[in-house]
């Protein structure tokens, strides 16, 4: 059976993994990329990084993106949200700041279930320009919702 996921189970959702889908638009056309995030509980925004690319591009001129997280054990057992929120870029002791607390509280998710799988981090961070910082990001929440459905 489907149910709502009410506003605290998508947040625990959000904030027990780190590997999610980020929707944004680009002229008239909308993309979707899997990207590592870290959810800040104390700031209740979604922290991330890239290296400068057409994502960042996009948006920066739109900044109205989605996330979606979900976990899905079979067919009849999963659960899923859609964060839609605002894109806003961070630059020098901010980023360096965000980039320590992403990267802390990503390990912390991986450490505390030792079934998640790590082994992804260190892809997503070889994509980033080798002697370029990376660009971090953080998605300012403007909702959640969601749903699941258990057997």
């Amino acid at each position: 059976m489907r149910n709502v996921l009410n506003q605290k189970e998508g947040v625990e959702l959000l904030a027990n993994n780190y590997i999610g889908h980020l929707g944004y638009l680009s002229g008239s056309c909308p993309y979707v990329v899997p990207i590592t995030y870290y959810y800040d509980e104390a700031s209740q925004t979604i922290i991330s990084y890239s290296s400068e690319s057409y994502k960042i591009e996009a948006m920066r001129k739109n900044p109205l993106v989605s996330l979606c997280v979900d976990e899905i054990y079979s067919v009849t057992d999963w659960q899923s949200i859609l964060v839609h929120g605002t894109f806003e870029e961070l630059s020098s002791i901010n980023a360096k700041h965000m980039l320590r607390q992403f990267s802390n509280g990503v390990k912390s998710i991986i450490n505390k279930e030792p079934d998640k799988n790590g082994q992804f981090i260190s892809e997503f961070s070889a994509k980033l320009e080798k002697g370029r910082p990376p660009l971090v990001f953080f998605i300012s929440i403007n909702g959640i919702s969601g749903k699941k459905r258990e057997s």
